[in-house]
């Protein structure tokens, strides 16, 4: 049964139109005709969670399925879930507006150490038992998590979820769907259910093993596998083509995924060890799926996506086929983090736009001693050429991301972060050109399971001077800012992302205490005192201490030996850290230990993990095997596959940038309204789906000039939100002759249904623009009072309002002064439309007419109140407001 949720979304909710669900290509499958249905959760808000690329991926192939449904739901904001508490309503699906509770299955992605306690606040809200104990009896849905931390390490979560889903989804999510609907056929119990979805290769059901004494974990039920394979799947471009927000997201593009994986082998990444084989997209699909994602979604941004973008070798003839294709599009290529090495001309020329996107590089080291031990593969010179390629080709501004605390870190390679960076500014000057100004983050290193690095520790006090470090070096460099991570933070994901089944208790009363939102930034006192609290009270507050204390360093010997080594003189180096760098019968020893993530096969064998920890002492490079010889990791072979490289096709012959159509043959006057949920929908959010629909219905829209180029669309008024209106007017000016019913025709086919289409008329080039003619605005608004009113009452109330000659009012201007107006000479028109009685209040629908100026002499509804308060010394409150129409002076 669906929840009333025209009663929760109103206006005074931040941002409404985050729970509509009623955005571009959502799909909506009729409830009846689906046996399995499943809720794709992401734990974020929905900014977040809207635009994430696996979210989109997974919710268009389960929705690709017969007899399957899949609906959405996200974190809502602390607005919403307080009226979700205060109303006793249960958290609900953006597309369906039912209770989580209905559905079979509900889907977590936790990519984050910290994020369990969204989840947890998300299972509450709907009313849902949190952990699978108390899921035992009851028809409740089945609750799993996937994603990187859910692979990873899955221990700290195995109290709430009752499967985990390893590695990638794409065909993992479709056979659990399949095992489901036969369950259900024939009335399994939940646990005979569970027993089945564990056969699947990637399924891993926490409740049919246990932990041991050493942290290991096995199995208590004889018919599930030791060690849960990691599963892995081709990516298909398609399916990233999908849902196109009403509000803006965090990523407001289209983002088409163009290789999975990466085999660089940077000792410090996790998703480089929990993705591979590398697999390459066909450059014919990507550009494929680019070229009917940009005409489907009318986006005027795109995305590459992978790990490492550069080491698909065929961007620099992707990206420049999809940038002549759509160059009279104004569109723009923006690409994630990439390897500063392989920057070059070719990958210049097809960033950007008119609109050049940021640019980043990741060095990780300031020294090339650390780049070598954590593997990064990238020389100074290297470096150099790529930030110099970039500055060269215009960029001005560089965002470079660094980390310390790496195995084996000296201040000496604290300090060189800072010298790096300004030797790249001296390198990068010119008569001429403004200074290469960079945006630093450095960040804490925090080890992840499944790397070669998982065995080390630093303590919070070793971050704190080495922060502090940076500062005093950074104080000397203009042109830079410098942004820290926040210590407590990095040291409690490393503490819950190395943890064991033990810590599932903490996780439940930090988010009892308060803990959620970890990693947005005003969050971050409120949740440390939360997750330190809750620390205590399990009693494991000693085993903090070890991670804040840098105590789990199984190697700290070593970090010793490559300490004193880097102080040694550069032609002694080499044999020094040969010398003293190897790793002795009782460390290795220690490395054995059983950790809680053991039984988890990610394909990469734990013996090739520990020889890599043994050449990143040494500083030894492990070639990137896509590339180079094998280096024996453990994952290719039947369960995982192998690298798939596709040699580059040729790079296209440059069309010529964008040149914006300055040309206006013609002005096109729309009429339009805004209806049922898209009354929700921003005046700034209405003008970037107007810019959408432009583009979606291929209409010949005229630019502006100069460096920003934007399309000739004029909304005349902004509504305020939650305002309905049959009156509103937008102009577009087009740089060839169409059809008025041809171009309202095009339009209307683009456009949501609840913004009709009421009239078009051409308007001529030279006449004023709706928005400089407007002059009044006709409202009907709903009022109410608490005292019981005669229709005879509200007309002789109207006549009082009529007959004053000045009622003023007192308002603050955006610059915050403070002006009394005369709201009397703003009202042309006011009369009684109806009048009801009940017995608790009187309402009555009145029309008004005011001004409507675009110098800001306007008459809001609300001023309407004031007038009548005036007058009646009564209290009233407004209901409804509808605008009727926008009236244009001459």
């Amino acid at each position: 049964m669906a929840v009333a949720v025209e009663k929760l979304i109103t206006p005074d909710i931040f941002k409404p139109a985050r729970y509509l669900g009623n955005e571009r290509l959502a799909i909506h499958k009729p409830w009846e005709t689906a046996t399995i249905r499943w809720v794709l959760t992401y734990p974020e808000v929905y900014e977040v969670g809207s635009s994430n690329l696996g979210h989109i991926i997974l919710y268009n192939i389960l929705n690709a399925q017969p007899r399957q449904l899949c609906d959405r739901a996200y974190l809502p904001g602390p607005d919403l879930s307080a009226k979700l508490r205060q109303t006793n309503t249960p958290l609900f699906a953006v597309e369906s507006k039912r209770s989580l509770n209905e559905f079979d299955i509900l889907g977590f992605s936790l990519s984050y150490e910290l994020g369990a306690t969204n989840i947890l606040e998300m299972l509450d809200l709907a009313g849902i038992p949190l952990t699978w104990q108390e899921r035992t009896e009851g028809n409740y849905p089945l609750i799993f998590a996937g994603g990187q931390t859910a692979t990873s390490n899955p221990e700290p979560y195995t109290d709430f979820f009752d499967f985990i889903a390893l590695g990638d989804g794409e065909e993992l999510l479709p056979e659990i769907g399949l095992v489901l609907e036969e369950g259900k056929q024939v009335g399994l119990s939940r646990k005979e259910l569970l027993l089945d979805l564990a056969q699947i290769p990637g399924v891993y059901v926490p409740q049919f093993y246990q932990m041991a004494e050493d942290g290991s974990v096995h199995p208590i039920e004889p018919n599930v596998p030791k060690r849960i394979l990691r599963r892995v799947a081709t990516p298909i471009p398609a399916y990233s083509i999908g849902l196109v927000p009403y509000v803006e997201t965090v990523h407001d593009r289209l983002t088409i995924e163009i290789r999975r994986g990466c085999t660089r082998g940077c000792r410090f990444c996790q998703p480089g060890m929990l993705t591979r084989p590398a697999r390459d997209v066909a450059p014919e699909k990507v550009v494929e799926a680019i070229e009917a994602g940009m005409r489907a979604t009318g986006y005027n941004e795109f995305s590459l996506l992978s790990l490492s973008c550069s080491d698909y070798l065929a961007l620099p003839a992707v990206g420049m086929e999809i940038k002549n294709r759509l160059k009279n599009e104004n569109i723009t290529l923006s690409l994630p983090s990439q390897r500063v090495d392989r920057f070059d001309e070719n990958i210049a020329n097809i960033l950007g736009g008119t609109r050049q996107g940021g640019l980043t590089f990741a060095p990780e080291a300031g020294t090339q001693r650390m780049r070598d031990i954590v593997n990064k593969g990238l020389t100074n010179e290297e470096l150099l050429r790529g930030v110099k390629t970039a500055w060269e080709n215009g960029w001005d501004k560089i965002k470079l991301y660094f980390m310390i605390g790496l195995p084996g870190e000296t201040d000496a390679d604290v300090v060189g972060i800072a010298e790096t960076v300004s030797w790249l500014q001296r390198e990068c000057r010119g008569q001429g050109r403004r200074p290469l100004n960079f945006n630093i983050t450095i960040s804490n290193f925090t080890p992840k399971p499944h790397t070669p690095f998982q065995w080390h520790s630093v303590a919070t006090a070793e971050f704190a001077r080495k922060q502090q470090l940076l500062r005093q070096e950074f104080r000397r460099i203009r042109g830079v800012k410098l942004n820290f991570t926040d210590i407590r933070i990095s040291a409690m994901e490393d503490f819950i992302g190395r943890g064991d089944r033990s810590l599932g208790k903490v996780l439940r009363r930090a988010w009892e205490l308060g803990a959620g939102m970890d990693s947005w930034y005003d969050s971050v006192d409120k949740a440390f005192a939360a997750w330190g609290e809750a620390i205590a009270e399990a009693g494991l507050d000693w085993k903090y201490r070890q991670v804040e204390q840098g105590e789990w360093n199984l190697f700290h010997q070593q970090d010793n030996q490559l300490e004193k080594a880097a102080t040694l003189k550069d032609n002694d180096k080499e044999n020094s850290l040969s010398a003293t760098s190897t790793v002795s019968p009782s460390q290795t020893t220690a490395l054995d230990v059983p950790l809680p993530w053991d039984h988890i096969d990610t394909g990469i064998d734990k013996k090739w993990l520990k020889e890599d920890l043994q050449r990143a002492l040494e500083a030894a490079i492990v070639p990137d095997c896509s590339f180079d010889g094998c280096s024996h990791c453990g994952v290719c072979g039947t369960d995982f596959g192998h690298n798939i490289v596709i040699e580059p096709p040729p790079i296209p012959e440059f069309a010529g940038e964008f040149v914006p159509n300055t040309t206006k043959v013609q002005r096109l006057r729309v009429w339009f309204g805004k209806q049922g949920d898209m009354a929700l929908v921003s005046h700034l959010d209405l003008l970037r789906l107007f810019d959408r629909v432009v583009r979606r219905a291929g209409l010949p829209i005229a630019f502006t000039g100069g460096f920003h180029p934007s399309p000739r669309i004029s909304v005349a008024n902004a509504l305020a939100l939650g305002v309905t209106s049959n009156g509103e007017i937008v102009d577009f000016e087009l740089t060839q002759l169409m059809a008025v019913e041809t171009f309202r025709e095009h339009l209307t086919q683009e456009l949501p249904k609840d913004i009709p289409i009421y009239d078009v008329q051409q308007v001529d080039l030279k006449a004023p623009s709706a928005s400089q003619a407007i002059v009044a605005a006709e409202y009907f608004i709903t009022v109410s009072t608490m005292t019981e009113v005669t229709p005879s009452q509200w007309q002789n109330w109207i006549e009082q309002i009529q007959a004053q000659t000045e009622i003023t009012y007192e308002q603050t201007s955006k610059s915050g002064k403070t002006q009394v107006v005369n709201l009397r000479d703003r009202l042309f028109a006011l009369e009684l439309i109806a009048s009801d009685n009940s017995p608790t209040e009187s309402t009555a629908k009145l029309r008004y007419l005011g001004s409507c100026r675009p110098d800001g002499v306007s008459l809001r509804p609300e001023q309407i109140l004031f007038m009548l308060e005036i007058v009646t010394g009564s209290e009233f409150v407004l209901l409804h407001i509808q605008r009727n129409r926008l009236v244009l002076g001459i």
